[in-house]
């Protein structure tokens, strides 16, 4: 077998830095039994490092071009033609030569090949970079396929490869091209399969794209397609189109266009039994290379050929179950408001704190409900609880249900009637009353789940090795007693019972909507509120001293509280800012993700916001903002009791409505606690591994300390107690965890891999309106401001927010806009709970905001009604 030149059959999937990932699949491919595929050769990847290597003038260039930057259009364009110019001016080196002519000899010199490049960074299960290089049909004789085979070399250097790679941090000179040399075959109809629907996602629906003649005119989007779908043997749709044009490949070389006969036009590309004969040789492929395969197949005088295939890399995995039942999964990330990919050792934290039966993919957790949809009982309450979370979730769980097929019914297991439409809605004692006449309550939790933390960062100081796992798996019990308590939960859910009840009979007695988000502003004991205006009274500490402001404008690095001390007023400065990250500076954005830099971590992530503070706000705004929310929630209180005494049966209306009104205003706030809690856990956890890591990485065991983030909790204990660690894991993880990143996971997605997109229903909408989910009463007009990074958050007084999804870190943003949109979230999630103490106008869950809204437009926020309108 030789060094530059390989045929098919000499060539498997061990060979991907040889033959790219194209010549990769094709070696494949060719193995399999029953699938017919064209036969050819490629000339490897080590040919092109030998041409590349022998010609300085091509290192000068590509030395230039990796200095470059996605914005240096045009110099990308010069320097790129100029590799292109030099690569296709130089001979193939004899020996290469003699080896692809022999080649060429025994395949049939004066054939028709198909000439495509292989890159070895192509066709992989985490990066397709399909397009990017060229493809050259219908070449024939020698010198020919010879000339083209340079053109592909330098096709490598295309500006949009170029381009490509930049963007996608691959270093130009780690990506290696070989080149395929296939028999041409001259199809009748060609086309693409994906053996999973591209649309839906879902595996058990193989998608078909199907044209006459070349299939290269389909993927250029030239001519239109049929599509068929099919499932198990059945063809379930069909698309036929209006087929005016094919491209077919000439006998003596190159390619015509051909106008299609209009009798012919709409007949379809392929038969149903054509297309069945299609679907069992996908399925055949498919299970051959064990993930779903984007497919292309030539037909030719009724014999399908295939001449590619390779991993569909867009679809998001499924989460694994050990049996062959059908399952609904509901994202944890959207109930949480993170829906970034997390660590290895951020995954196994939160499956460690949590009950609820959870399963990863895509590096995301996610909550199997389907023995919850399988029981009438438990499915009424889990629609209810995610209407009022987030309706796209439970408008998808009810076209599951719908559907009939694909959730197994229990017989009701209701023990007594539901209750009567008459008591819906009313408050209920018990429990209820036992708060009410305990006041203290907040107070003593808070301090119970204080003095608990206190506990732990003492204790937790002596264990080292094997014995600090086994304490921090020890300690996790006690916070999933802290977080499952059913008296802490009782207290907040005593409020949000009492907020539903205050919307209703308010809305049913007075006409008026979402009266409890008025009612909700400035309430006591919400830490997370406390932590926006907390970094207000920061920046009144620093307001009084130009020079620390002017230093604070060019901070670069977390060193700058050391630096402070040289100014006048730095030692209150760093007081300040220490006190503040003493008592927040375990949050961060994604901060269920253990492994997020915390603020304590990178106190300089705060700066930008301090400065913001100073900025758009005078001395003793946090005391006035909060006196302001109070006085609007007192009158708007005042107003609804003066208005129902009006009403019939007005003075016990009017006192149930206090009652509740004092539900929400004692125990709203407490709401936000338990997270607090667990969060401030995690990091005292955190710091303690963080040390272990130093000793692993003095050990030579990892290369830096964050490396045991891409562990799990089990294999992290397991390194420390052996001192032995095989760092490919390390490096696969990471590539996996850039992969994670850049999928956008659903809310919803089935065992099938089906992702369902729910709707809002709604009516009477203006034109042009984005829907979302009310969740803080009011209209406000402004500037959007698009932001994905909180770090690049650049705000003005008056700016409406809009980003993907807030957590608690977002809140001291909350102080300087004027409203809110979401992409993520729901009624009771922290952004809209802060965002109705703050008396912010916002809408959430609102699909596409960050790409349908764009920065610096004017927009108007319908908090009451849930939608937003771009002025």
């Amino acid at each position: 077998m030789s060094f530059y030149v390989l045929g098919f059959q000499d060539i498997h999937k061990t060979k991907l830095m040889v033959v790219g990932g194209k010549g990769a699949n094709l070696g494949e491919l060719s193995k399999i039994e029953g699938i017919r595929v064209p036969d050819g050769f490629c000339i490897s990847t080590e040919a092109f490092k030998r041409i590349i290597g022998e010609t300085s003038l091509i290192n000068e260039l590509l030395d230039q071009l990796s200095l470059l930057k996605v914005e240096d259009r045009n110099k990308i364009g010069e320097l790129s033609g100029e590799i292109r110019r030099v690569i296709e001016g130089i001979a193939i080196p004899e020996d290469i030569n003699e080896e692809i002519t022999h080649l060429l000899s025994r395949l049939g010199e004066k054939d028709a090949y198909a000439i495509r490049s292989s890159a070895t960074a192509e066709d992989l299960p985490t990066a397709s970079f399909a397009g990017q290089q060229d493809t050259y049909l219908n070449i024939i004789g020698r010198k020919a396929i010879l000339k083209h085979i340079s053109k592909c070399w330098a096709s490598l250097f295309t500006e949009r490869a170029v381009t490509y790679r930049i963007q996608n941090g691959f270093d130009h000179r780690n990506v290696h091209l070989s080149v395929v040399v296939q028999k041409m075959v001259f199809p009748q109809a060609s086309g693409i399969l994906f053996t999973a629907d591209p649309v839906t996602s879902n595996r058990k629906v193989l998608s078909i794209d199907a044209s006459f003649g070349l299939g290269e005119a389909l993927v250029s989007g030239l001519v239109n397609t049929d599509t068929y779908k099919v499932c198990n043997g059945k063809i379930i749709d069909k698309k036929i189109s209006t087929k005016k044009l094919a491209i077919y490949a000439l006998k003596g070389g190159g390619t015509k266009k051909h106008d299609i006969e209009p009798e012919q036009q709409n007949r379809q590309a392929l038969t149903d039994e054509q297309i069945l004969q299609l679907e069992r040789i996908g399925r055949k492929i498919e299970e051959h290379f064990c993930c779903p395969q984007d497919i292309e197949w030539c037909l030719v005088d009724d014999t399908f050929y295939i001449v590619q295939s390779r991993p569909i890399t867009t679809i998001y995995p499924i989460p694994e179950a050990n049996d062959q039942e059908n399952h609904v999964y509901i994202s944890v990330g959207h109930n949480q408001m993170m829906t970034d990919s997390m660590k290895p050792l951020g995954l196994s934290f939160f499956l460690l704190t949590t009950n609820a039966p959870m399963f990863k993919a895509g590096g995301r957790l996610f909550v199997d409900v389907t023995p919850m949809l399988a029981s009438p009982d438990s499915r009424e309450v889990l629609l209810n609880n995610s209407g009022k979370s987030d309706p796209l979730i439970k408008d998808t769980l009810m076209t599951i249900i719908e559907r009939g097929d694909f959730i197994k019914s229990l017989p009701s297991d209701k023990k007594e009637q539901i209750p009567s439409k008459s008591n819906k809605g009313m408050p209920s004692t018990g429990f209820q009353a036992q708060i009410e006449n305990d006041p203290s309550i907040v107070s003593d939790l808070i301090k119970r789940s204080q003095t608990s933390i206190d506990e732990l960062k003492q204790n937790i100081q002596t264990k080292s090795g094997s014995d600090l796992f086994d304490f921090i798996l020890e300690d996790i019990q006690q916070l999933k007693k802290i977080l499952f308590d059913p008296q802490s939960s009782s207290v907040f859910m005593a409020a949000i019972d009492a907020s539903s009840w205050i919307n209703e009979k308010v809305n049913e007695w007075l006409g008026e909507k979402n009266a409890a988000d008025t009612l909700s502003q400035s309430v006591q004991n919400n830490i997370t509120s406390e932590m926006g205006l907390a970094l207000l009274d920061v920046a009144d500490v620093i307001r009084p001293y130009p020079e620390i402001i002017d230093y604070l404008q060019h901070v670069k690095d977390d060193s700058f509280l050391d630096e402070l001390v040289k100014f006048d007023g730095g030692q209150e400065t760093r007081e300040a800012i220490y006190a503040y990250l003493n008592k927040y500076g375990m949050r961060c954005v994604g901060e269920i993700d253990i492994t997020k830099t915390r603020w304590s971590e990178k106190p300089a992530t705060l700066v930008p916001m301090i400065l913001s503070n100073i900025k758009n706000f005078g001395p003793n705004a946090s005391k006035r903002k909060f006196e302001q929310g109070l006085q609007e929630a007192l009158k708007k209180e005042q107003e609804l009791v003066e208005r129902l005494k009006e009403l019939p049966d007005g003075q016990q209306k009017a006192k149930e409505t206090k009652r509740m009104i004092s539900l929400i205003r004692n125990f709203i706030g407490y709401r936000e606690y338990p997270k607090y809690g667990m969060i401030n856990r995690y990091f005292v956890y955190k710091q303690a591994l963080l040390k272990e890591a130093e000793q692993l990485v003095q050990a030579n065991v990892i290369q830096e300390k964050e490396d045991i983030y891409y562990l799990s909790f089990e294999e992290l204990r397991e390194v420390v107690r052996t001192n032995k660690l095989d760092y490919q894991v390390i490096s696969e993880r990471k590539d996996e965890y850039k992969f994670y990143e850049k999928l956008t996971p659903p809310r919803v997605i089935t065992s099938d891999g089906e992702i369902i997109a729910g709707e809002y229903k709604r009516e009477n909408l203006p034109a042009g309106a984005i829907v979302g989910l009310p969740v803080s009463s009011g209209v406000i007009e402004g500037r959007a401001r698009v932001i994905l990074n909180m770090e690049d958050a650049d705000l003005e007084d008056g700016d409406i927010l809009v980003t993907s999804f807030t957590d608690p870190s977002w809140t001291p943003l909350f102080v300087s806009i004027k409203g809110l949109v979401t992409e993520v979230g729901g009624l009771m999630t922290h952004g809209a709970v802060i965002a109705r103490e703050y008396g912010l106008p916002a809408v959430v869950g609102v699909e596409n905001a960050t790409k349908l809204i764009k920065d610096g437009q004017r927009i108007r926020v319908h908090g009451t009604e849930g939608y937003v309108e771009i002025l």
